[in-house]
């Protein structure tokens, strides 16, 4: 008995030291995730960008168009029949549509890009197979670029949509692997970045380059600059 309670003396001190180096608050020895916090909105920040890509926040960041990001993700899931800008314009307002949910004040900005040829809409690559699928069907032709942009905000819900023809030399099976295998088609809707390695198939364009970016700048910028702001 004088052994136990010994034990029992000797715990509570021990429980006693981690209360006082722990500031008083008893913590578990067993490690924890984060609790999840939501997207902190710079002080001052006018608008928002929902939206996740690297190459969106890029062009609005070098048109010096001040922009908070708030990373977005929607059901890219088109409905039957449905039109393909009709497609990009509901997903950039549905991005949109949550974020103003979040932060009523502001202004956000939501948009969505895809490539049609052949009549087939084509989103990001599900896997390698996918994205080696995709540049087969680019390969030698002509496709469009479509990419649905939405404004929303105080007093303001602009949704609008721009296309860019986009004409590719011939791709040899090679070509392709090796192009699949670097991982750049990976996160972009039809399998290319225009910016990137793919720039060397490019063989004539036909409208808004940004647009094959994924953000066609000269049309936010307008529409930012009407509705007042910038």
């Amino acid at each position: 008995m004088r052994e136990m309670d010994r034990m029992k003396q000797a715990m509570a001190k021990r429980v006693k030291l981690k209360l006082k180096l722990r500031g008083g608050v008893a913590k578990s020895d067993v490690s924890a995730k984060p609790a999840a916090v939501p997207a902190a909105v710079p002080r001052g920040a006018k608008l928002l960008l929902a939206s996740a890509s690297p190459r969106r926040a890029e062009l609005l960041r070098n048109a010096r168009i001040a922009y908070a990001v708030i990373p977005t993700q929607a059901a890219e899931v088109r409905r039957h029949q449905e039109w393909p800008e009709d497609f990009v314009r509901r997903l950039a307002g549905e991005k949109a549509a949550v974020v103003l949910a979040k932060h009523p004040d502001k202004f956000v900005l939501g948009a969505d890009t895809v490539v049609i040829v052949e009549g087939e809409v084509l989103g990001k690559p599900k896997d390698a197979q996918d994205a080696s699928r995709m540049l087969h069907l680019l390969s030698g032709g002509s496709h469009l670029v479509t990419t649905g942009v939405c404004l929303r905000g105080p007093g303001v819900d602009d949704t609008r949509a721009e296309t860019t023809r986009v004409s590719f030399s011939p791709l040899s099976d090679a070509d392709i692997a090796e192009y699949v295998a670097s991982g750049e088609p990976m996160d972009k809707a039809g399998a290319y970045g225009i910016q990137g390695v793919a720039s060397r198939w490019i063989t004539h364009l036909d409208g808004c380059y940004f647009n094959v970016m994924g953000l066609p700048v000269p049309l936010v910028f307008r529409m930012l600059r009407e509705h007042g702001v910038l």
